[in-house]
């Protein structure tokens, strides 16, 4: 009895085993659609794996642009757009996700809300969010963004937008692009002293998340603040 051939191809397999048993490589290809000649769709997404050196990895697709998709022999702007699109799509989801959660009394669910828009940063970025009496967002707006080094926190900044949008409460919300949380003492300093103003003005800082690569400090939790 003559057995079937087991599909070779990523869009076969997916039909025959479904999309959860497809490896990484096979999702991208599906992505893509079709290769180019002497090129197959599966050799050109483990090439995008690839692209920054090393094992394949998902990961590398975060910091991608336009540009490096380009680059790849078999990808030009309308895959390079698939791939940014499904990537933005994932981000968004991820987002709608941690915001069903947020709860701004909770620095665990502060950090898995900011963490997908900031983790992947290459500039350090300042947000500071404008709460209400009960600890509901009213909005949050971007104070600063600078270099992977340094951040600025300007008191003055911080109190002026606060006044303007009547906020009760406020919070600090900056990234870390080495991917370690631990505030520096420029961090600590800064806060210190919009927590000692907010204090003076009955508009306190209830925290300072510093956002790190898949992890998160509370300057309040750690006894920064």
């Amino acid at each position: 009895m003559k057995r079937n051939k087991e599909p070779e191809m990523p869009y076969e397999r997916f039909l025959a085993f479904g999309r959860e048993n497809l490896t990484d490589a096979e999702l991208v290809a599906i992505l893509l659609r079709t290769g180019c000649e002497g090129t197959p769709a599966l050799e050109i997404a483990r090439k995008v794996l690839t692209i920054r050196g090393g094992e394949p990895s998902l990961h590398v697709l975060h910091d991608l642009t336009m540009k490096d998709l380009k680059t790849i022999h078999g990808i030009g702007e309308v895959k390079a757009a698939k791939l940014l699109c499904c990537l933005e799509i994932s981000r968004r989801l991820s987002l709608l996700s941690a915001q069903e959660k947020l709860a701004f009394g909770s620095p665990s669910s502060i950090a898995d809300y900011y963490m997908e828009t900031m983790r992947h940063e290459k500039q350090e970025r300042v947000v500071l969010v404008l709460l209400d009496n009960k600890l509901g967002m009213m909005r949050d707006e971007t104070l600063f963004v600078g270099t992977v080094n340094a951040s600025l926190l300007s008191p003055r900044d911080v109190f002026m937008r606060a006044l303007d949008h009547g906020a009760v409460n406020i919070l600090l919300v900056h990234n870390h692009p080495s991917g370690d949380p631990t505030p520096s003492q420029q961090d600590i300093r800064a806060t210190r002293r919009i927590r000692q103003l907010g204090e003076m003005m009955e508009i306190p800082l209830i925290d300072h998340i510093v956002i790190g690569d898949r992890c998160y400090i509370s300057m309040k939790e750690a006894g920064y603040i």
